[in-house]
């Protein structure tokens, strides 16, 4: 008899409909407000570790293991011919130019600009509206409220049905909790669970789980760390500064 998670087998397929970095963003501006839930240099980080785990999954990049002409643990490239999308061919150039490098060390760079193309992006699409305005009448800002929701609460629905009830969730999926669970904001992402540490420990399950392909798993778990190791280092520098 097929259990809870054969029925909902493939509830966070998107691939063809958009990226997991998009599909990232979109949980983490509120829809309403059109700003983010969480601060940078975390959200660009993730975003730009989305796109490595997006890379891996087509099979473009790995993570290098032991015994490989790439040192263990570094990014190694399969495959640098063009994905048809302009936002990941450009950070696969990225690593092709320089591969064997650790996943941490790519992320800065890979992270730049890399926001605003896919907020302008979903402004095209009609998902987000660009609202432009100025605070305190002088200074410019832009705010991504939803324009168009419906994509994003099929996400949320199925990230939520994973974490709340069970579902076991698809390689995509594995990918984005795994991501929100780095930036410790699952709560923020799920919003209706009674048992908030119940969910992030379920998070954390999933993050640490052997649910994806390898390749992908290697990918998760590297992104992973590396948005840790990086918000880290980057909250120690501010702090030595500050003193």
């Amino acid at each position: 008899m097929p259990g809870a998670g054969d029925a909902h087998h493939g509830v966070l397929a998107y691939v063809g409909c958009m990226l997991i970095a998009e599909d990232l963003l979109l949980l983490l501006y509120d829809d309403e407000s059109g700003r983010p839930i969480t601060g940078s240099p975390g959200l660009d980080y993730a975003l730009a570790g989305a796109v490595l785990i997006e890379l891996t999954m087509l099979g473009k990049l790995d993570i290098a293991g032991q015994g490989e002409a790439v040192k263990r643990g570094r990014l190694k490239v399969l495959d640098a011919s063009p994905t048809g999308d302009a936002i990941l061919d450009a950070r696969l150039a990225v690593v092709a130019s320089k591969p064997g490098r650790r996943p941490k060390d790519q992320i800065g760079k890979l992270s730049k600009k890399l926001r605003d193309q896919l907020l302008a992006r979903l402004a095209e699409r009609g998902v987000l509206a660009a609202d432009r305005g100025k605070v305190l009448g002088l200074f410019p800002v832009t705010r991504w409220p939803a324009k168009d929701a419906r994509h994003e609460a099929q996400v949320r629905t199925a990230i939520g049905s994973v974490l709340k009830l069970g579902i076991t969730p698809d390689e995509r999926g594995c990918a984005l909790i795994a991501l929100v669970s780095a930036l410790n904001v699952v709560p923020k992402v799920i919003t209706d669970a009674v048992d908030k540490k119940a969910l992030k420990r379920r998070a954390k399950e999933i993050a640490d789980s052997d649910w994806a392909a390898d390749a992908v798993k290697k990918a998760v778990a590297e992104m992973q760390a590396a948005i840790i190791a990086t918000l880290a280092a980057t909250t120690a520098t501010a702090g030595a500064s500050g003193s």
